[in-house]
């Protein structure tokens, strides 16, 4: 069957049904397949952070930390201190967005922190996506936000002062879904 011709069926079955079984456009049967998952299984997989910091779980990390972290699963990838090769360089390039070769980093392109445990949290390292802890998470961020020059060596980020990190290039981004009052 051509994909034409399965695009057609499958309007017409969704339109107008299928002819004696039953099944009917709007009908929640489904096509019995796999199993429904269970709220703990989509717990486990439902950690999206917001820029406000919702999502944050509980859990501690400073540069110290996080450059211990780096070392042993991020380096091999990203270069000693984020500077990249093989992978994506993490860390400088502030001002260089208007430029005619402009770095896009962490430091210099991302609109805030919150995003960056995020990205960490649920694909890093990228041939073990979501395996570090959430401590692993906040210190490797507080890593590279120190080594990007945002917050002091002695920071410590949790889910209380993620959130007040204020990222170089914030103002450059437009919420696509700004936030509802209450």
């Amino acid at each position: 069957m051509s994909t034409h011709e399965l695009l057609a069926v499958t309007l017409a079955v969704l339109v107008g049904g299928c002819a004696g079984s039953g099944v009917t456009a709007g009908t929640t049967e489904g096509p019995n397949l796999g199993r429904e998952a269970t709220p703990a299984q989509i717990a486990g997989w439902d950690i999206s952070v917001g820029p406000d910091g919702v999502g944050l779980p509980p859990g501690e990390g400073t540069p110290a930390a996080g450059a211990l972290v780096y070392e042993q699963k991020c380096q091999a990838c990203h270069g000693a201190r984020g500077a990249g090769q093989p992978n994506d360089r993490l860390v400088g390039g502030q001002g260089t967005l208007a430029s005619k070769s402009p770095v896009r980093t962490i430091g210099s392109y991302w609109p805030y922190a919150t995003t960056l445990f995020d990205y960490v949290r649920r694909a890093m390292p990228y041939t073990q996506s979501h395996s570090l802890t959430d401590d692993e998470v906040y210190a490797v961020t507080a890593y590279l936000l120190h080594l990007n020059g945002i917050i002091a060596e002695m920071s410590v980020m949790d889910a209380e002062t993620l959130p007040k990190v204020r990222m170089p290039n914030r103002e450059n981004f437009i919420l696509a879904y700004p936030s509802r009052p209450k």
